[in-house]
């Protein structure tokens, strides 16, 4: 499976308004495409990471982001490009904004999905249609109902349900530290940083689901069209309507016109 050949499978069958992305995690050492632009030494700006995902979707480019790239405290914690240090771990930046005790928020803090410390160098981000590299993780922004059919194509073969989590933060971390963790697909809801620095939009929800489920999913989406689930979602259109009163009253005084002039068409 190639990433353009699954790109065309999901343009196909879920027609998202922007490029699906292919999403990889780079180790050290670990070589780079050439087209990959570096937001720091390439663009003049450091970004947040959702921010890079819009870049690639709306955008089409391919960019690669490690630390000095990064504008965001909480993904360069979550993604290992910097330790956890105790003022993160103790709940300070959630404390008074997403909850309400220090108890809680060291809470929250604790179940952000996280690599280790240097574990990867970069997050390399990009078109899946144009990916000059194996991803790691797939995503694709739709509505509900584009989401819903990614589901049901995830859920083809294995049957069951999905399972995701939710905090309204840090959906970077949802979407490709918790896809590799668990080796499981995810729906992701966008989080308020998404919504500011990523621009994603209030109709717009997310799905990965993890390369290695690629050919399960480019089934499951054959399996679903074939059975009748598709999108866009067809109406069911053959009923007949009911129409308010006063207009009903026309086509009775049709039928008395028609009853006093016996052969009116």
């Amino acid at each position: 499976m190639e990433p353009a050949s699954l790109n065309a499978e999901i343009e196909k069958h879920v027609r998202p308004q922007t490029f699906p992305v292919g999403i990889r995690m780079v180790r050290p050492g670990e070589a780079l495409p050439d087209n990959a632009r570096r937001p720091a030494q390439d663009l003049g700006i450091r970004v947040a990471i959702c921010q890079t995902f819009s870049i690639a979707r709306r955008y089409g480019w391919t960019v690669a982001v490690g630390r000095d790239d990064l504008s965001c405290p909480l993904a360069k914690t979550a993604f290992g490009f910097e330790p956890v240090l105790p003022y993160y771990a103790e709940g300070q930046l959630a404390c008074g904004m997403y909850v309400d005790t220090p108890e809680a928020a060291a809470r929250t803090e604790a179940e952000v999905p996280k690599f280790s410390f240097g574990e990867y160098e970069r997050i390399l981000i990009g078109p899946l249609a144009r990916a000059a590299f194996e991803p790691h993780v797939v995503l694709v922004y739709g509505n509900s109902a584009q989401v819903m059919r990614l589901v049901a194509a995830a859920l083809f073969r294995r049957g069951g349900r999905l399972h995701s989590s939710f905090s309204a933060r840090l959906d970077c971390a949802d979407a490709v530290i918790e896809t590799m963790h668990s080796g499981q697909p995810q729906v992701i809801l966008p989080c308020y940083g998404d919504r500011i620095y990523g621009q994603t939009e209030d109709h717009e929800m997310a799905f990965t689901i993890p390369w290695a489920m690629a050919e399960e999913l480019v089934d499951g989406l054959a399996g679903t069209q074939r059975g009748g689930v598709r999108y866009p979602i067809p109406a069911w259109l053959r009923y007949t309507g009911e129409f308010p009163e006063k207009y009903r009253k026309l086509d009775a005084l049709w039928d008395e016109e028609r009853a006093r002039k016996p052969g009116t068409p």
